[in-house]
């Protein structure tokens, strides 16, 4: 059986063809199964908090925060109504883990980062050298310098307390309204995930394009917050 030029280079084109399919659909495949990293996020409903900054009492105890700074704030608004109808909004304070965070892009020493397999936004004491520019371009106005360790410092959701036991940040677990929720943005199956999609939510100062994962359901009574 003879076999001209013509067809051996048909037949190989056929070959490489069918070869070059099988390993891009393979590839679709197996980033179509690729999960995506964690996006931690945190929920404040402005509709079921209290003010009672049993938050921020936690936070402080769990992190060791000194006096004179803090890394969240409930800040109450003016009051709403008359007496004795009358209702406040209280507010959340804290660090937004921007996944476009400027905190990060200024830091000339690398000490601010965001953590690739968390999504949080964090501060290495060791390499912040107090320059404070991160404070000066945080348009959340979030951060402080440790009176103690004279880097950078900020809420990093009890990354290496709380999370690092397994268990909820130090604010979540005190909260006795359930104000908050915390967990991952990128599981569709989450309960941070089903609220943003069920609630109305906002976020603050979006147009800036820090993409921040902070979000707050309105209190009934007031506009949101910008």
């Amino acid at each position: 059986m003879s076999c001209s030029r013509r067809d051996f280079v048909s037949g190989a084109g056929a070959i490489a063809i069918v070869a070059t399919t099988g390993v891009a659909t393979g590839s679709i495949a197996l980033a179509a199964d690729e999960k995506k990293p964690i996006r931690y996020a945190m929920l404040h409903d402005e509709q079921s908090c209290i003010g009672c900054t049993a938050c921020m009492d936690a936070c402080r105890e769990t992190n060791k925060v000194p006096e004179g700074v803090s890394r969240l704030e409930i800040i109450r608004s003016e009051p709403y109504g008359e007496f004795p109808n009358v209702k406040y909004e209280f507010y959340r304070q804290s660090c937004q883990h921007c996944s476009n965070a400027p905190c990060v892009s200024v830091c000339p020493t690398g000490a601010s980062y965001i953590d690739k397999s968390t999504g949080i936004v964090d501060v290495n004491p060791d390499l912040c050298v107090g320059c404070q520019y991160c404070i000066a371009v945080c348009p959340y106005r979030v951060r402080f310098i440790h009176p103690e360790k004279k880097s950078a410092d900020k809420c990093n959701f009890c990354r290496d307390t709380n999370l690092a036991q397994g268990k909820q940040p130090a604010c979540v677990e005190a909260c006795p309204t359930k104000a908050l929720t915390f967990g991952d943005m990128n599981d569709p199956n989450s309960e941070i995930a089903r609220l943003v999609k069920e609630k109305p939510v906002y976020r603050t100062k979006v147009e800036l394009g820090t993409e921040p994962n902070l979000y707050h359901v309105p209190f009934e009574h007031g506009e949101p917050r910008r």
